[in-house]
C-alpha cells in the first residue's frame, strides 16, 4: 500500500497560561476563607491524584509552602482510588515520577489503602475515606477540573470526584463505581461527596484549569464553607469555562487516527473519550459537535503509565509494542474496579506500523485507497501540532494551518514509523496557500 504525503499542522489555540503560579496561588488561596477554619497549627492533610497535569510539582509545592507558612504541619496523600496498581508504594511512586515526594515538596507523602467508613449515603452507599487523611486536622485537595470520559453531566472530574472516588481509595472506588453502573456515575460523585463533606473535615481545595494547550490556565480556591450546594455550583461553573476552552483535532472528521501513545497519565481511559469521539464501551461517535473518527490506531504506552493498558480497548488496531508494554495486573485491577472491562479488550494487532496501517484502512468504507484521510498526534492531551495526509488538508478546521511541505511517511527498514519531524528541511517552506 502506498500511503499518502504528511504534512505538520498547527492549531492556533489561544494561550491563556498563568505566568507566575507560585504568585497565582498564594493570592487566591490567602483570599479564600481556609485560614480562618484551619486550626492554629494544623496538621493538613493535602490530596494530590494520578493525572499527568501540567505544572503539577509547581502547583503542590506552593500549596505545601502556603499552608506552612500559616504556622501548619500539611503531609501529602495520594488521592487516586485504585491506581498505582491499588497500594500505598504504587500509588506514592506515581506521585514520585510527578516530581512530588518529601525531598522536594518540604512535607512527608503518607501512602497507604487503609480507609474509614464515614458513614452512608441515602441510597445506602457505604462511604469510605483515606485513614490518615481522616486523622487529621483537616484535608485540602489539588485537583484538577476537567470533562469526564465515561460521562457528560453538569459536574464531572473536579474536587467532588476526588472528594468520592480519590479518598475513598480501592475500597470506595469498587464500591462507587458498582453503585454508578445504575445510578449513574455523577449521581454518586455528588452523593458521596456530600456524604464526606459532612465529616467536617475538607477544607476545600485548589481547582486547576486547563487550556486547549494543555496549559495551566487557571488556579481557583474553592471553599466548602457554604457547603455542598454552593461548592458544586461553583464547579458546576468552572466546568463550564474548561469545557469551552477544549481542544480539539484538526478536521470535522478523519479516516485513521494515530495515536503515538495511550496511557493513565494522559487521561483516566488511556485516550480523552471525548477527544478521539469513542466511548469506554468502544461506542464509535457517541459526543456530539466533536470530530468523526472511523478508526483508530495506538502506538504504544507513555512511560509514566507503568503498564497500564486501560484505553487499549476503543482502538481498533494496536502495534505489538503497545501489548508487550501492558502489566496485566493495575491494567486489570483499574479496569474491572470501575466496571469497564470493554476498556482492555485486546484489538487486533500486527508487528509493524506499516502492517497495521495496511490492514486497518480498507475498512474505512473507501474503495479507492488512495483518498483516506489520515491524521497522527502524540496523545490525546497535545492537540496543538499533528502530521496530516495530504487527503485531509483540504477539509481542516479553520484553527489547522500547514507548517510545513508534504513529506512521505517515513519508515525504517522494520516497517515502523520514524519521527516525521527528521525528514523536514531545515528552513520550512510553507505550502502554496490552495492547501489551508
Amino acid at each position: 500500500m502506498i500511503l499518502p504525503r504528511f504534512a505538520l499542522v498547527e492549531q492556533r489555540f489561544p494561550n491563556r497560561a498563568i505566568s507566575d503560579i507560585p504568585s497565582q496561588i498564594q493570592q487566591e488561596l490567602a483570599r479564600a476563607d481556609f485560614i480562618q477554619r484551619a486550626p492554629a497549627g494544623a496538621q493538613i492533610a493535602i490530596g494530590v491524584g494520578s493525572r499527568g497535569i501540567s505544572n503539577l510539582a509547581t502547583i503542590v509545592k506552593s500549596v505545601v509552602e502556603f499552608w506552612k507558612a500559616q504556622g501548619a504541619r500539611p503531609f501529602l496523600f495520594p488521592a487516586m482510588g485504585s491506581h498505582g496498581a491499588a497500594t500505598g508504594e504504587g500509588q506514592a511512586d506515581v506521585l514520585a515520577h510527578y516530581g512530588i515526594d518529601e525531598a522536594t515538596m518540604g512535607a512527608p507523602v503518607i501512602s497507604s489503602l487503609d480507609v474509614v467508613n464515614v458513614g452512608k449515603t441515602g441510597e445506602g452507599i457505604d462511604v469510605f475515606m483515606d485513614k490518615n487523611a481522616y486523622q487529621s486536622d483537616a484535608v485540602f485537595l489539588v485537583g484538577r477540573v476537567k470533562w469526564h470520559t465515561d460521562f457528560s453531566g453538569a459536574i464531572e472530574s473536579g474536587l467532588f470526584k476526588m472528594m468520592a472516588i480519590g479518598l475513598g481509595k480501592l475500597a470506595g472506588a469498587q464500591q462507587y463505581h458498582t453503585f454508578a453502573y445504575r445510578m449513574g456515575l455523577e449521581q454518586v460523585i455528588r452523593s458521596v461527596g456530600t456524604k464526606v463533606l459532612e465529616t467536617g473535615k475538607v477544607l476545600g481545595g485548589l481547582a486547576v484549569l486547563e487550556g486547549a494547550l494543555h496549559e495551566t490556565a487557571g488556579l481557583v480556591a474553592v471553599s466548602s464553607a457554604q457547603g455542598a450546594s454552593a461548592m458544586l455550583k461553583h464547579e458546576e461553573e468552572l466546568l463550564r469555562t474548561v469545557k469551552s476552552w477544549m481542544g480539539k483535532l484538526p478536521a470535522p472528521e478523519i479516516d485513521i487516527l494515530i495515536v503515538d501513545e495511550i496511557g493513565k497519565n494522559i487521561s483516566g481511559a488511556g485516550m480523552d473519550t471525548k477527544v478521539i469521539n469513542r466511548s469506554v464501551q468502544a461506542q464509535y461517535n457517541p459526543f456530539p459537535d466533536t470530530p468523526i473518527i472511523q478508526r483508530i490506531y495506538a502506538r504504544g504506552l507513555t512511560s509514566n503509565t507503568y503498564g497500564n493498558g486501560v484505553g487499549l480497548g476503543m482502538a481498533d488496531i494496536v502495534h505489538d509494542r503497545l501489548l508487550a508494554g501492558i502489566d496485566w495486573h493495575p491494567t486489570a485491577l483499574n479496569s474491572l474496579t470501575a466496571s469497564t472491562p470493554s476498556a482492555i479488550r485486546t484489538p487486533v494487532h500486527f508487528p509493524t506500523d506499516r502492517e497495521c496501517l495496511e490492514k486497518i484502512a480498507p475498512t474505512v468504507g473507501k474503495i479507492d485507497l488512495r483518498t483516506v484521510t489520515y491524521c497522527r498526534i502524540r496523545n490525546t492531551l497535545e492537540l496543538q501540532q499533528a502530521w496530516v495526509s495530504d487527503t485531509l488538508i483540504p477539509h481542516l478546521s479553520p484553527l489547522a494551518h500547514v507548517l510545513s511541505d508534504l513529506i512521505e511517511a517515513p519508515f525504517d527498514s522494520a516497517g515502523n514509523m520514524e519521527d516525521f519531524s527528521n525528514q523536514l528541511p531545515e528552513n520550512r517552506r510553507p505550502l502554496a496557500a490552495s492547501y489551508h
